[in-house]
């Protein structure tokens, strides 16, 4: 069976990119390697994407898959974006960062509660990018947490249908969130590169 790396501790993305994938693509994660992910010290989705991708991919003889992606909300100038994880702080915490966004947000009319999910995806081999791609999805903020799925700032983030990203099912999410835009736009290309370099499919090794 054919491996690849997914440069992340997050049992979410986890599971979204191995439902993005053929099942005949083993998907190991950092957890399972016992590797931690390295400082992201990127100003862009891109290069937080690259700089993860880039520095796992010296450490395991396999291709390496990273992403970076966050929240940007048009009435905090694009915040949280890189920092959306950890908007409210150490350490990263899903409840604590919705409660600071819809603080911040108090007041805010819903005309102005624009927002966006964005994903950069990063690929690397060897110590080197080899594909990278972008994906968005466009909503607005609630005004209180609804739905029990996905994870993040999914309950607060409603999509244009009037449900928010955690209302969804796994693959509903799948087919409009960002983050499998961006999958998708590198899914066929990382196949082709997991047969150039493993033809015999044993592992990229």
């Amino acid at each position: 069976m054919r491996q690849i790396v997914l440069a992340t501790t997050n049992p979410g993305k986890i599971k979204e990119f191995r439902a993005l994938l053929p099942e005949d693509i083993d998907v190991v994660s950092l957890m399972e390697l016992g590797l931690e992910a390295p400082e992201e010290t990127g100003e862009t989705f891109a290069e937080n994407a690259e700089i993860k991708s880039v520095a796992v991919s010296r450490s395991v003889p396999l291709l390496v898959v990273a992403d970076d992606s966050g929240l940007e909300v048009d009435a905090l100038g694009g915040d949280p974006g890189v920092r959306s994880a950890r908007f409210a702080g150490e350490p990263a915490d899903d409840r604590r960062n919705i409660e600071k966004l819809l603080g911040l947000m108090s007041g805010t009319a819903g005309s102005e509660r624009g927002a966006r999910f964005q994903c950069a995806v990063s690929v690397a081999w060897d110590g080197r990018e080899v594909l990278q791609a972008l994906g968005s999805c466009d909503g607005s903020i609630g005004y209180d947490p609804r739905g029990s799925d996905g994870f993040g700032y999914d309950p607060i983030f409603v999509l244009p249908t009037g449900r928010t990203m955690a209302e969804l099912t796994a693959e509903e999410k799948n087919e409009i969130s960002h983050r499998s835009r961006a999958f998708r736009a590198v899914a066929e290309p990382l196949r082709a590169l997991i047969e150039e370099l493993d033809p015999a499919g044993g592992g990229c090794r």
